[in-house]
């Protein structure tokens, strides 16, 4: 695994971990793999003073000086190599909006920006600083590959990059960066291939203890055996194939954002009257926007699940900000014919509780060990594999939800005001939400894929409804009798 850290002295690890390496592998223009965000600021950023801070700020991203280096043969996986013509102006952008400069002109960019996929002969990240929003406001697009961060390492390049006042934090003092010069003559050959060793024993290493913590944890449990007939009930709903939603088509090049926020005290309204945590309801609004958008589409509900793929994160707390992917997929199978937006968020509480608790969360994280122990030949020969439409889809939606600053940002002295998440969409799954926690708000970032979806931006007006809909029940819930 990558464990840069986001300090200047530390040496990144240089060679690409299984996960890592596979949204290398994996990308291709129906699947354009950058997560980002949309952050818009009161007032004007002024371009060449955020570029000199952005200059300042590069000691303590590594990664952001170093490039995509494959092996002969692809017998190890990929490493992170500086990048002796690294320039800065080939990362950062200046874009100005042509008058009036609307939120729908900063979305339609936005997709633009998403939808295309990165050039791999340099550091695999953008920024776009924006200007001429009305109002008088500005953005910034950011724009990281898959390949560097998930979604918690991207709020932490992002911790990195704001300043926590409006005047800029003291940077330390740097000497001029002097790229480490890449492997030549027999050490060229001989590195990975001592590389692709060191994986091989090191996927055996983790497969051994993955299959112990398994059982242990099966062992020890108290509870184990309760949780494990829970978990039994819901087999049925998780073994079923995924049924066809009406976005579960093949997807094009072209990608749309849509985004909405709401309150965080309605949030803890909510879960005070009704329990549950703040990704448990943002999964009852995805589920209650699908369900009316299935009805829109004359669809029945009845017995119909929803198999939302939900990313975990499983880095430990002393690596909690490290560089790379940490993170375990949760597959949840959601009722859609639940009418109740109480009953719904019931439903899915009681859903995600068993499925933390139970052993097949173990043996989700002993196949994604099982998956890293891949010999990298086998992991690069996805690169040429083409999609094939399957009789049902892996899963239906993708929803990732990150907490993000708890207090206000600045850049150059200007506050953000908002914090619009992107994550990938593709293949087909036409529809794809992330989450994200702001200064009292959290923003819900949907990306669409408008052949997949074509009517997939109505999706934000249904979440809309479905989050106000419980919100009100809790503001007008009577508050429990005391005995």
């Amino acid at each position: 695994m990558d464990n840069t850290a986001l300090i200047p002295g530390q040496e990144p690890s240089v060679r690409m971990s299984a996960v890592d390496a596979g949204f290398l592998y994996l990308e291709r223009k129906e699947l354009p793999l950058a997560i980002g965000n949309v952050f818009v600021f009161a007032g004007t950023i002024p371009f060449a003073k955020f570029v000199s801070s952005m200059k300042a700020r590069l000691p303590l991203l590594p990664r952001y000086r170093q490039k995509v280096a494959r092996p002969l043969l692809d017998i190890a996986r990929p490493t992170w190599q500086d990048d002796p013509d690294f320039d800065i102006r080939r990362h950062i952008f200046q874009v100005e909006l042509d008058p009036p400069g609307t939120e729908a002109q900063l979305r339609s960019l936005a997709g633009r920006i998403f939808s295309a996929r990165m050039d791999r002969g340099k550091p695999l990240w953008e920024l776009y600083a924006v200007g001429g929003l009305e109002h008088g406001r500005s953005a910034l697009i950011t724009k990281v590959h898959h390949a560097m961060a998930d979604g918690i390492s991207g709020v932490a390049l992002m911790e990195v990059t704001l300043d926590d006042a409006p005047k800029a934090r003291a940077l330390p003092r740097s000497t001029p960066h002097r790229p480490n010069p890449a492997p030549r003559g027999l050490r060229r050959l001989f590195d990975p291939v001592a590389g692709a060793f060191e994986q091989t024993v090191q996927g055996l290493v983790d497969t051994q203890k993955a299959f112990l913590d398994l059982g242990l944890s099966i062992i020890q449990d108290r509870h184990a055996g309760v949780t494990l007939q829970q978990f039994v009930r819901l087999l049925p709903e998780l073994a079923a194939p995924p049924e066809r939603l009406p976005f579960n088509r093949p997807c094009g090049a072209e990608r749309r954002l849509a985004w909405s926020e709401f309150s965080l005290a309605d949030v803890r309204a909510i879960r005070a009257a009704y329990g549950g945590t703040l990704n448990d309801i943002v999964l009852a609004v995805l589920t209650g926007a699908i369900r009316r958008y299935l009805q829109c589409h004359g669809e029945t509900v009845v017995r119909r699940f929803c198999r939302v793929m939900v990313p975990v994160n499983v880095r430990t707390p002393d690596n909690n900000h490290g560089l790379g992917n940490r993170v375990s997929l949760l597959p949840l199978a959601l009722p859609l014919e639940v009418a109740g937006p109480v009953d719904r968020l019931r439903a899915v509480v009681r859903r995600t509780e068993i499925m933390k608790k139970a052993p097949g969360a173990g043996a989700i994280a002993l196949l994604g060990t099982l998956t890293g122990a891949t010999p990298a030949p086998l992991q690069a020969l996805l690169s040429a594999v083409p999609f094939v439409s399957l009789p049902f889809p892996p899963y239906n939606v993708l929803c990732t939800n990150v907490p993000g600053p708890p207090t206000p940002r600045y850049v150059c002295g200007k506050r953000m005001l908002s914090c619009y998440p992107h994550v990938p969409t593709g293949y087909e799954a036409g529809v794809s939400l992330a989450v994200e926690s702001y200064n009292g708000k959290i923003y819900f970032g949907l990306t669409i894929d408008p052949q997949a979806a074509p009517e997939g931006e109505r999706m934000k007006e249904l979440l809309d409804i479905s989050f106000a809909e419980l919100a009100m029940l809790a503001r007008h819930r009577r508050p429990r009798a005391v005995h």
